[in-house]
């Protein structure tokens, strides 16, 4: 299938006689591509940059649903015949997300090698490793839980995706429109997770008895039409360029590891709650209808935009802390709800977790470049910009990893107690160590980082 290579109609002359938006060779690739010039991007550049983004947004979004579909599966799989413990059927919810955290790093960097157009394309081709074999093995029940987890791990390449798409999008938008452009990015495939959880029941049992094999079949031809739409509308920038030294530069600064130990904390426990929710509602509240498991995933994915407003105007560590209150409160309304056996309190206290997780996760990233810029001291602009980028792939994967983490506090829990609570008082742990590393760091009064309004 040969790549399109119409030219974009030109509107200025670029330096050298070269059209703007103008494209040298084929394969889409876009030579000279100049988002700061206001008059690029005022004639035309603006709207491939919108075209771009609206198809890298719907690829991320089956990314997501690709990434979450086995957190309401898993509660199927009894159903389907499959006698799997529960600590086996919490590793299928938590690997997917210790690999697509650990494919993050990586596919940050296939963009600039192979192209943005170029890798969505691959990318999304990937996803339908993972949903065609979700489908073969479900009808299965004797496949054995090794085969089941390796499946189950292959829709980690969902996960990868979100990395890759936040890194074409970033070559694409001037820095005055780059925030709001990563914020819809990350906002429409967070809710994959919801839509996948909302989709999925309806779509199984549509008709007579339960067909578990059509939560993997019914992506297929959304997955294709995404591929379609990059080869035909997508583009690749040849200016979108891979420096490993940022990396490098973000691995050696000490708040790298201080805001991503943040970031388990809160986009960790989105990914990890939301992959767990279903399960947690099936087992501690089995008479109630999995049909509600989404709506923890949405309003977690609604939220994040306003962890970035309300940090613009009091400060990302100031929203940070006041999150992690909430989810203290909201972990502990949920322990006891368990102890109340209220299904309501349960409900509600977990809708709290998912809506302080969302906005956390958007004040946590506005804190990254305040906070290098005030550790950068006298360092000049472009090296704190790098440690800043880097820091942001390094945070995105490590907090990924609280995907992983979550599953499997409630499997142990659950394995020694017999109970989730144990966990969830962890949980509460672990939020008060990172709201008083936060306002220690970021927020203490007389502190650089505060006077910043970090």
């Amino acid at each position: 299938m040969a790549a399109p290579t119409t030219a974009v109609p030109a509107h200025d002359a670029a330096p050298g006689g070269t059209a703007t938006g103008s494209r040298s060779r084929p394969g889409r690739w876009i030579d000279d591509w100049r988002p700061e010039d206001p008059a690029f991007w005022a004639g035309g550049g603006r709207r491939v940059a919108r075209r771009n983004l609206a198809l890298s947004v719907f690829s991320e979004f089956l990314g997501f649903c690709v990434w979450a579909v086995w957190s309401i599966v898993v509660p199927q799989l009894p159903a389907a015949g499959f006698t799997f413990t529960t600590d086996q059927l919490f590793w299928l919810i938590a690997v997917p997300s210790l690999v697509g955290a650990t494919l993050r790093i990586p596919y940050t960097l296939a963009v600039p090698v192979f192209g943005g157009r170029n890798w969505t394309m691959v990318s999304a081709t990937l996803l339908l490793i993972p949903t065609l074999a979700l489908a073969f093995v479900v009808q299965r029940p004797e496949t054995s839980f090794g085969v089941m987890l390796f499946v189950a791990a292959l829709a980690g390449f969902g996960g990868g995706n979100f990395a890759s798409s936040m890194a074409n999008i970033s070559f694409f938008f001037p820095e005055k429109e780059k925030g709001a452009a990563l914020g819809w990015n990350a906002a429409g495939g967070n809710i994959g997770t919801a839509a996948v959880q909302l989709a999925v029941p309806l779509v199984i049992t549509a008709g007579a008895g339960v067909a578990l094999e059509r939560a993997g079949l019914m992506f297929v031809p959304f997955i294709v039409l995404a591929v379609l739409l990059a080869w035909r509308f997508m583009d690749n920038l040849s200016a979108a360029r891979s420096d490993p030294r940022q990396f490098a530069v973000a691995v050696r600064e000490p708040h790298t590891w201080i805001i991503s130990f943040l970031y388990i904390g809160t986009f960790g426990s989105f990914i990890g709650f939301s992959g767990a929710f279903p399960t947690l509602l099936a087992g501690q509240f089995p008479d109630v209808t999995l049909s509600l498991a989404f709506m923890g995933a949405l309003v977690g994915s609604v939220a994040r935009p306003l962890g970035g407003i309300l940090a613009d105007r009091v400060g990302g560590a100031v929203v940070t802390v006041t999150c992690y209150a909430v989810m203290i409160v909201g972990a502990v309304g949920a322990i006891t709800a368990l102890g109340g056996h209220s299904f309501v309190l349960f409900f509600s206290s977990f809708m709290l977790l998912f809506v302080a997780t969302g906005v956390g996760n958007g004040s946590v990233y506005r804190m990254i470049p305040a906070a290098f810029r005030v550790a950068g001291g006298a360092r000049d602009l472009a090296a704190t910009a790098k440690a800043a980028a880097g820091c942001i792939g390094i945070a995105g994967a490590v907090g990924a990893f609280g995907g992983f983490l979550i599953p499997r506090g409630f499997a142990l829990s659950t394995s020694m107690t017999g109970s989730i609570v144990a966990a969830l008082w962890v949980f509460v742990g672990a939020y008060v160590v990172m709201a008083v590393v936060t306002w220690a760091v970021y927020a203490r009064r007389g502190s650089r980082m505060a006077a910043a309004r970090v």
